[in-house]
């Protein structure tokens, strides 16, 4: 096979294998297409035992830390640390939408930023909708704003995306490095976009549109005391997680040792079963990342990884983190941000600065936020909400997408910049 053909049967593959994760017809997992295609690439000679192997064993410490942070969500969902969240969402808004969509940039950033997007699809969307229905105000602000920083507000940390955690790993930072160059990046996207969101929402969060306050000691929304204990344990971990980088130890190692002490807590209390905890850790979809690594090396190693390395621009400098974010931007609502974020590594070489594996970073991330195919994230929040009967309009969606893409990529690329400048 021709290196052309080669590309060509390859980029076939990882196309067939994006389609159906976003369509995942009857609802099967996305390693239903994932591994058979990985297997098919091995067969027929596009990728060699080895090569995948290789492949899968990069992606073992990111694939090792999403599944003890999905463990450790699951886990601070059922101590309630969600519920109480939400009473504290009612409470602090006061019937008013204005309100309400301030403490939801709040909560959804830290959320995302903490406990991965994931967390914030999954387990903040549905509490959010519960808020909306409770103070009798429009719901579409605080849900589109929980899909936006879903992917918005994961520039921060290692942990909050997987696509965090590839960076991670090929920046050669620590996780305090990372954080440190981020944190300005996190901050400028999620003022843009929360100005803009204030903007376009502005007849929804109008005052006159306020329902009457309702305080979360009504008697249909009674108190939830807050879980202390698993509050503190949270912040354990996350303190051990950055403090890990100082001593040498992989973060995987101490995310993991925080959700089996937490697993076997809640166990012993029996708060929670094996079976749920199983399901939480979603291990095909685990099994699904694993191959698709496989399926993006064996399209990219045929001369298309060199070709991609010979457009991208070099160096650090301001226009070349812009180039490098657009890029980025495009390529992952083409292909999805993961298998994107592993071309572009993949192209960037074996050591490349740091400023330009973060640059292409905000592009994967914010990228997202202009279609429903950028992120498995958004597709998830999309499939959520048509469950829970609110379904999204793919017109609002785009049209806000078109709003704050471009200004919040251009702050996060200029403080990333300036946070490299002074480092």
């Amino acid at each position: 096979m021709t290196p052309v053909l080669a590309s060509i049967v390859g980029i076939v593959l990882l196309l067939a294998v994006l389609g159906f994760s976003i369509a995942r017809p009857k609802g099967l997992p996305e390693a239903v297409a994932a591994v058979p295609a990985a297997g098919l690439a091995l067969l027929i000679g596009l990728i060699s035992v080895p090569d995948a192997l290789a492949a899968v064993e990069t992606l073992g410490p990111t694939i090792g830390f999403l599944a003890a942070i999905l463990v450790i969500a699951h886990l601070a969902d059922v101590d309630g640390v969600f519920r109480w969240i939400g009473g504290l969402l009612v409470a602090g808004s006061r019937g008013s939408a204005q309100r309400l969509l301030t403490l939801v940039f709040v909560v959804a950033s830290l959320t995302t930023a903490l406990l991965s997007l994931d967390a914030t699809v999954v387990l903040l969307t549905p509490v959010l909708l519960g808020a909306v229905r409770r103070l009798q105000v429009s719901g579409a602000p605080p849900v589109y704003a929980a899909a936006h920083l879903s992917n918005t507000a994961s520039l921060l940390l290692p942990v909050s995306n997987l696509t965090n955690l590839l960076a991670f790993h090929a920046s050669g930072l620590t996780f305090v490095g990372f954080a440190a160059l981020m944190a300005g990046p996190w901050v400028a996207a999620i003022a843009v976009e929360y100005v803009i969101f204030r903007w376009a929402f502005r007849n929804e969060l109008a005052p006159s549109h306020d329902a009457p306050a309702r305080t979360a000691t009504a008697p249909d929304a009674p108190a939830q005391p807050a879980p202390t204990a698993s509050l503190v344990l949270l912040g354990v971990i996350l303190v051990a997680v950055f403090a890990s980088s100082a001593f040498g130890v992989e973060p995987v190692w101490v995310a993991g040792a925080g959700a089996l002490v937490w697993l076997v807590w809640d166990l012993s209390r029996r708060r929670v079963g094996v079976p749920a905890v199983v399901a939480a850790l979603n291990p095909w979809f685990l099994v699904f990342v694993a191959a698709l690594g496989v399926v993006v090396q064996a399209a990219i190693g045929h001369g298309l990884q060199d070709a991609l390395a010979g457009v991208l621009p070099g160096g650090d400098g301001l226009l070349a983190l812009l180039a490098l974010a657009v890029i980025a931007a495009v390529l992952a609502n083409l292909i999805n941000n993961l298998p994107a974020t592993l071309v572009l590594l993949a192209a960037l070489g074996a050591a490349p600065p740091a400023a330009a594996v973060l640059a292409v970073l905000i592009g994967v991330n914010i990228g997202p936020n202009l279609t429903y195919a950028g992120s498995l994230a958004t597709m998830l929040w999309r499939r959520i909400l048509h469950e829970k009967g609110h379904g999204p309009s793919l017109r609002r969606f785009t049209v806000l997408g078109l709003t704050t893409v471009g200004p919040t990529l251009l702050a996060a690329v200029l403080a990333l910049w300036a946070a490299h400048a002074v480092s």
